[in-house]
This record gives C-alpha cells, sequence and structure tokens, in this order.
C-alpha cells in the first residue's frame, strides 16, 4: 500500500481541484466586493478567501477523511432522511435553484452589457433560450466537444484574466481603496468578508463533487483514509494559492474599477467595462467568448451532476433525461429573474446551507478520531439547523423578515445570540452541541 503521493502527483491533484472550483461565474463577487468596501478591501478580502477558498478545499479532505462514496453517504452518517434532506437542497442550490442560472445571467451581463437595443428583458429571454437550449442538447447526448472546447478555454481566461490584472496594476484606473466603503463593509470587515465568500456556492459543490477527487486519488494507489485525507490536504494547498490569488487579483481590479464607474455596478459588468477600458471592442468580443464557453460548460456539468444523482438518489423515478430536461427548464425561468435578484434570492438559502455545510465539514474530518457517531451528527447538525434558520429569516425578503412575527423573534435572537448581526450566532450553539452530544454517546457507549 502506498504511504504518500509524488510531488507532480500532488500538484495533478491541485490542478484537478483547481479546475473544479474555478468557473467564470465566481468571477463576479470579488470584483463587487473589491468596488464596495473601499478602504477596508484587504480584512474584507481576507474573510472572503477563508471562506471561498479553505471552506471548499476542507470539503474534500472531509469527505476523504471519512471514506465516503458521495454527498448522500457523507450525510448519510446522521440518518437517511438527513441524507435525503441536504443532498436534495445542496444540489437544487448548486444546480438548478441559482447556480446554473446564475451561468447564463453572468454570461448575458458580460456580453451585452452597453449593448441598448438587447440589454433588456427581453433580450435575456432570447438570450437565455439559446443558451439552456445548448446546455440541454449536450447534457442529454453527454457530448465530449465542449469539454474539449473548454480545455482550451480556462487556459486562454486565465492569461486573459491575468493580462488585465498586470494592465491594472501599471496602468492603474485609479488609487484602490481611498473611498469609503459601504455600509455593509463599515464595520466587522473580516467577517462581512466570510459571509460575501458565501456567494461562490464551492462549499456545498467541494462536498457534492469531491468524490472526482477521491476516485482519483484512489485510482493513484492510495486506499487508507488517513492517508488519503493528508494527500489531499497537500494536492489542496495547490489549490488554494492559484485561487486566492485570482480572487485576490479580482478584489484589487474591483476596488480599481470603482474610479471609472458612475454607480455600483455587479461584478459581471465591472469585468466587462474593465476589459473594454484596457482592450477597447477585440477585448470585450475575446472576453464574451471565452466566458460564455467557460459558463456553458460549467451549467452542462451542473445539470449533468445533478441529474445523475436525482436518478441514482430516487431509484430511478426518472431517467437521467428528463431530468436534464426539468433542471433546465427550471433554470431557464430562474435565469430570467435577472443576475442581480438570483443573488438577492439566494441569500437566504446560503445562509441556511453553509453553517450545515461546515458542521458537517468539521465532524467527517473529526470521525478520523472518534468515528461517525450517529448521535453526535445528529445533535449537532440539528442544533446547526435551528440557528442556521435564524440567519435565513434575517435574510430573507421583506415580506418574511419585516412580518411581526419574525421581527419578535429575530429581536430576541439579536440580543441573546453573540454574533447574530453578521450570520455567526450558529457557532457557539453547534460547538456546545457538539461536546454535549459526544460526551452523552460516549457515557451511553461505555455503558
Amino acid at each position: 500500500m502506498r504511504k504518500k503521493l509524488t510531488l507532480s502527483e500532488n500538484l495533478l491533484i491541485g490542478s484537478l481541484l483547481f479546475g473544479l472550483f474555478f468557473g467564470a461565474g465566481n468571477l463576479i463577487f470579488p470584483l463587487e466586493l473589491g468596488q464596495r468596501s473601499g478602504a477596508n478591501i484587504t480584512l474584507v478580502t481576507i474573510g472572503f478567501l477563508l471562506s471561498a477558498v479553505s471552506l471548499p478545499i476542507l470539503a474534500v479532505v472531509a469527505t476523504a477523511a471519512s471514506d465516503s462514496e458521495s454527498l448522500f453517504d457523507i450525510s448519510r452518517a446522521a440518518g437517511r432522511k438527513f441524507a435525503y434532506f441536504f443532498t436534495t437542497l445542496l444540489y437544487l442550490t448548486i444546480g438548478p435553484g441559482f447556480a446554473i442560472p446564475r451561468t447564463a445571467t453572468t454570461t448575458y451581463e458580460v456580453v451585452f452589457e452597453g449593448n441598448n437595443s438587447f440589454y433588456n428583458s427581453f433580450g435575456l429571454l432570447i438570450f437565455s433560450l439559446v443558451f439552456f437550449a445548448l446546455v440541454l442538447y449536450f447534457s442529454i447526448k453527454k457530448a465530449r466537444l465542449i469539454d474539449t472546447i473548454g480545455k482550451f478555454m480556462t487556459p486562454l481566461f486565465l492569461i486573459l484574466l491575468s493580462f488585465l490584472l498586470v494592465l491594472t496594476i501599471f496602468r492603474p484606473m485609479g488609487p484602490v481603496g481611498i473611498k469609503p466603503p459601504v455600509s455593509k463593509y463599515l464595520s466587522n470587515p473580516l467577517a462581512v468578508g466570510f459571509v460575501d465568500g458565501y456567494n461562490t456556492l464551492d462549499a456545498p459543490a467541494g462536498l457534492a463533487f469531491a468524490i472526482i477527487i477521491i476516485s482519483n486519488i484512489k485510482d493513484l494507489g492510495l486506499t487508507d483514509k488517513k492517508i488519503m485525507a493528508l494527500e489531499t490536504l497537500k494536492s489542496g494547498v495547490v489549490c488554494l494559492l492559484a485561487m486566492s490569488v485570482i480572487y485576490a487579483g479580482l478584489a484589487f481590479m474591483g476596488g480599481a474599477a470603482a474610479n471609472i464607474l458612475d454607480e455600483y455596478e455587479n461584478g459581471a459588468v465591472i469585468l466587462s467595462k474593465i476589459s473594454a477600458y484596457y482592450l477597447g471592442n477585440l477585448g470585450h468580443i475575446l472576453l464574451s467568448i471565452i466566458v460564455f464557453v467557460a459558463c456553458l460548460k460549467t451549467a452542462i456539468g451542473l445539470v449533468s451532476a445533478c441529474s445523475e444523482m436525482f436518478e441514482e438518489m430516487f431509484k430511478h423515478r426518472f431517467e437521467y433525461k428528463t431530468y436534464c430536461i426539468i433542471f433546465s427548464a427550471i433554470s431557464l425561468l430562474i435565469a430570467n429573474l435577472g443576475l442581480k435578484q438570483i443573488i438577492t434570492l439566494s441569500l437566504p438559502v446560503l445562509m441556511f446551507i453553509y453553517p450545515i455545510s461546515i458542521v458537517l465539514i468539521t465532524l467527517s474530518i473529526l470521525s478520523i478520531l472518534i468515528g461517525k457517531r450517529k448521535f453526535v451528527y445528529q445533535v449537532s447538525l440539528g442544533v446547526t439547523s435551528v440557528f442556521a434558520f435564524l440567519d435565513f429569516l434575517k435574510a430573507s425578503p421583506d415580506f418574511i423578515s419585516k412580518s411581526d412575527l419574525v421581527i419578535k423573534i429575530l429581536d430576541i435572537a439579536k440580543s441573546s445570540l453573540p454574533g447574530f448581526d453578521i450570520g455567526f450566532s450558529w457557532i457557539l450553539p453547534a460547538i456546545l452541541a457538539f461536546i454535549i452530544s459526544f460526551i452523552i454517546d460516549k457515557k451511553r457507549t461505555i455503558n
């Protein structure tokens, strides 16, 4: 049995991790926080990196540590009912609920921003119809053409992005970090940046797609779960460094772009305007093509992954092709809400699902030492879910968050729970739930 991977194998797995997490859709959030965080850009960016980069890698490590075959398998430690609930919720979130529609709207914003004749709701409808027709076709066919194109487009995109970053450094659009931050970033910038990282959806995605990485590590001859977890972590450092450089660079670009924008824009518009500012129409056309293919490839992968998971999880109630049609149709409808509205509506769900994901990742890593204790999983995840639901209510649209009952509940939570204002009210209860449930379960085991 092999004891470790070679350096070249670690680099290979690291690059595979990078390919798994890097998508054009993730560009929009560091650009936005860079634009809006002003003088607090450094702390906000560090917080963003902690959740947007570290958590996804730990999710893959957790899957390896718990010797799990899928998200359903890793969740089943808390019982089958929880596994069905959480797997369904997570795949809908990283699938047709938010992530897949976001690929279409991000592409549309990059390609058509500034085009007065097509930059409207009708233009979005026509574009999204074409986009999801292609997604459906390639998903059903499981064709390799788009993957082949994607292999060339990702390096091209990184080259273009690096070129824009170099231009931003040596031909700056203006000083970075001298404008006052918007109200959101005035206090607790590190914590707010951490919560902003939720928008990437990469930690839940890491739980869902870690099996791809694990299977590749097993193919290299590793079988012991402790060794696999350690080697996954070592490989993850490669991905962590690459993603951190890209995200930090994007935040810097967003901060500099604040000097050429009349008002605060979403990240797709910022990227489009930066490209046009430095490279003119030719640069914008090249960027549009690359982002289109990158987002199309991501959408196809997500539709396929979700369809395969639901077909397997629900015992072939519907066939793969039917799920592809359903998820593509739902994604089409949600995409036509527009990028800004999708991000706004996704926030409450992310505030609920991320704490659960973080606790599940932590428990899975600890399972190396304490084993998969069902009672500990159930209590820890159950308590976390209750307090995460409070964050869900707080981040919900006004018709929910401003209702009389919810206001009373949130007022009590605000006055009694540390960290509630910044979305961290679940941390202390989760730690206490873990400690108490572990002590009880260990005593039960001894007796």
